[in-house]
């Protein structure tokens, strides 16, 4: 400005503020080394209580009680699940995201992702239609938090459906295309806002490694490839689908058994680790505890002992 010329209003509009947070990313990415295997924590660790809070069932836990609970304990990273901003499905006030965005800034914690619900395998062409906008709107939320990936669903999430249900028995084939199509112009938004589209497998219509890499690789975007949830393969050796998907993944959740969450085998942490080492990953691995039904579940607890077995794991196979 100029001694003569007028005041201009300097609030950068949601366009200018994306823009600016996007190209910072991407240079940070750029010039930054990439980083060591370390520990995250994924909000859904702390549904019940994340809940309990959003329904007023209670005194429960916010968001950024968790985001401070992840930094006490020493996580390197936080993944806060959009399920549980408030509001949802519809995005966050800007105030709300940049908030939680300087809280883990002031934290030391970096933001490893966030997450939505959709689906793409019901043969309802709007409601899949009504599932790409919504992913194109947390896109732009990511973004804004500086997260890189935006975790979405290809298997059903419809209570008590499966894919051939919801998609009124067409062929595999057919919904593949579905969801294919509907990832990819995900894809192609995102990678304007350089956040990753991650495909979450889910046992449902990806229950094998090799499936959830031929959606991926059908999609045929270097902006949209896999999350590795190793709680969700549904096959004799869960192991050797994760490895198989490990080399291609853009994050992960890490349960406490790959079999399963009602199953009593707990996940072998040190074998685990060593697939993802020899895959090349470098990142943050997110872990997700869960509350198996009728079982006592107290994530103040369960988590940091998970953390334990994670950390420990990380250094005898370094």
């Amino acid at each position: 400005m100029t001694a003569a010329g007028p005041a201009r209003n300097m609030t950068p509009s949601r366009r200018d503020f994306l823009k600016s947070a996007t190209l910072a990313a991407a240079a940070a990415l750029a010039a930054a080394p990439s980083p060591a295997l370390q520990p995250g924590l994924n909000a859904y660790s702390f549904n019940k209580l994340l809940n309990d809070a959003i329904r007023k069932r209670g005194a429960g836990i916010t968001l950024e009680g968790v985001l401070e609970f992840a930094a006490q304990n020493h996580f390197a990273a936080f993944d806060p699940t959009g399920y549980f901003f408030p509001g949802y499905p519809d995005p966050p006030a800007d105030a709300y995201t940049d908030h939680l965005r300087r809280r883990a800034a002031d934290l030391g914690i970096a933001l490893s992702g966030t997450g939505v619900r959709n689906n793409f395998t019901t043969a309802d062409r709007a409601l899949r239609a009504e599932g790409v906008s919504h992913i194109k709107q947390w896109v732009e939320v990511a973004a804004r938090l500086g997260a890189p990936v935006l975790r979405v669903f290809a298997d059903t999430q419809m209570r008590a459906q499966t894919w051939q249900s919801v998609s009124g028995g067409a062929p595999r084939a057919d919904v593949l295309a579905w969801i294919s199509a509907a990832l990819r112009e995900c894809a192609e938004h995102a990678a304007r806002h350089r956040v990753k589209i991650g495909v979450q497998n889910h046992g449902d219509f990806l229950r094998t490694g090799a499936q959830l890499l031929e959606l991926v690789r059908v999609v045929d975007s270097e902006w949209c490839g896999p999350i590795v949830d190793t709680g969700y393969f549904r096959a004799a050796d869960p192991y050797a689908e994760i490895a198989l998907v490990a080399p291609h993944a853009v994050n992960w959740q890490i349960k406490q058994s790959v079999f399963g969450e009602e199953s009593e085998i707990p996940t072998d942490l040190p074998h685990l680790v060593k697939i993802v080492r020899q895959s090349g990953y470098r990142g943050y691995l997110p872990i997700e505890t869960l509350s198996p039904p009728g079982k006592p579940y107290d994530p103040f607890t369960v988590v940091p002992a998970f953390l334990k077995d994670l950390n420990a794991a990380l250094a005898a196979t370094v």
